[in-house]
């Protein structure tokens, strides 16, 4: 029997270092693979996330476990279908979430179509979750699965994912808890055993995200609005509901201020450069406790704020996810017009689960909480699970 032969993407990392080896152990032939994919240094703060130190100690991973290594530079894609999308979110007011674009557009897609071009069989990342297979009429479904470690499961990062990439991945960390990653690449003296995580952007690393959206959006100034949190509009009576579909649209819909809604209290450089629930960089002082931003208004250029982190304006039962924009990672859950289903979700990273129904309309689908939700940001993509399997995702619009 001939290896099958797996193409891991080496970052540089601890995660993607113990995947390679962990799959060298198994068994496969492996070739590890860097992808160069930003070289505009003069917007990262420090030298948080320069690839030239990655790839080299990717290079030195690679020579340590003895097997095949290269470069390969997808700058040019990576601008294209991340950076150029981010600076068009935010330039609408939305939140754009570049970490699960970039799995679906460049991981998992550019990078998978190489890899499949030098004979892999799989492709391996070092992400923390797993893959499950079931048969169903001989035919193989495959599940994404969040990791063991639940401080680090990072499946809603992958929540984009179809069935023909996940058919095609293997995720060989996604049983492990990180401090069992980190001893293995001690054993194996890896360069990377002690490395700390990456934050920041997917393959940028830590960017001052005004100077870096400053390439494109230019500054421009404008209020920043205090609303109160006694604002009649939080105190809105339930209305008496025609239909079911009118009843998801109240739940889900956002409050829409003016600025005779608050008072202003400060000016800031640009409403796209703020997101909902951000805290820092408003640079308003006085208050008793520390300002949100509730809402930004990009047409009018104007931020509305409120006080504390338990602010009215901050919170939202609903959210719609429009038609073209709702991915079933289990095509074969896809619900039909009408159909509901309950479910666990989250509208970011590291939130815990929450409860929560789905319901499909004809023109998109409902995601209602059990609880108010914080800051649910248009741009952001809630993921939807069933016990520890992620189902789907979608768009928040």
């Amino acid at each position: 029997m001939k290896k099958k032969r797996v193409v891991v993407g080496l970052s540089g990392g601890v995660d993607s270092s113990v995947a390679a080896y962990l799959l060298k152990e198994q068994g496969y032939e492996v070739i590890g693979l860097f992808m160069k994919n930003w070289h505009d240094d003069t917007v990262t703060i420090s030298n948080e996330c320069p690839w030239l130190e990655d790839s080299n100690d990717a290079m030195l991973v690679a020579e340590k476990l003895g097997i095949p290594f290269q470069t390969v530079d997808l700058s040019e894609q990576y601008k294209e279908r991340i950076v150029d999308y981010m600076f068009n979110e935010y330039k609408m007011g939305r939140t754009p979430n570049p970490d699960v674009l970039c799995n679906r557009e460049i991981k998992f897609d550019v990078f998978m179509k190489i890899a499949l071009q030098l004979g892999a069989d799989f492709v391996a990342t070092g992400h923390y979750c797993r893959k499950g297979v079931l048969e169903k009429d001989g035919k193989a479904t495959y599940q994404l699965l969040s990791g063991k470690d639940p401080n680090k499961d990072q499946s809603y990062f992958l929540c984009q994912l179809s069935q023909e990439q996940l058919e095609k991945t293997l995720f060989p960390v996604g049983e492990l808890l990180k401090p069992e990653v980190r001893s293995i690449a001690s054993e194996q003296g890896l360069i990377t055993a002690e490395k700390r995580d990456s934050q920041g952007l997917c393959f940028i690393g830590k960017v001052r995200l005004p100077e870096f959206l400053q390439q494109q959006l230019a500054p421009k100034d404008g209020v920043i609005v205090e609303v109160p949190s006694d604002y009649s509009d939080y105190k809105k009576e339930m209305p008496t509901f025609a239909s079911e579909v009118e009843e998801l649209e109240f739940l889900s819909a956002k409050h829409v201020y003016s600025k005779t809604d608050g008072k202003e209290v400060g000016v800031h450089q640009g409403a796209h450069y703020f997101t909902k629930g951000q805290r820092k960089g408003l640079a308003v002082g006085g208050t008793i406790e520390p300002l949100f931003v509730i809402d930004t208004d990009v047409k009018e250029n104007v931020i509305y704020t409120g006080q504390g982190k338990d602010h009215p304006g901050l919170y939202r039962r609903g959210l719609f996810v429009q038609q073209e924009e709702i991915h079933w990672v289990r095509e074969d859950m896809r619900l039909k017009e009408d159909e509901s289903m309950e479910v666990m979700a989250r509208i970011r990273y590291r939130q815990a689960l929450e409860k929560a129904t789905l319901h499909q309309t004809n023109s998109g689908l409902y995601v209602i909480f059990d609880n108010p939700q914080s800051a649910i940001a248009e741009g952001q993509f809630v993921a939807w699970y069933r016990n520890d399997e992620l189902l789907g995702s979608g768009v928040i619009a």
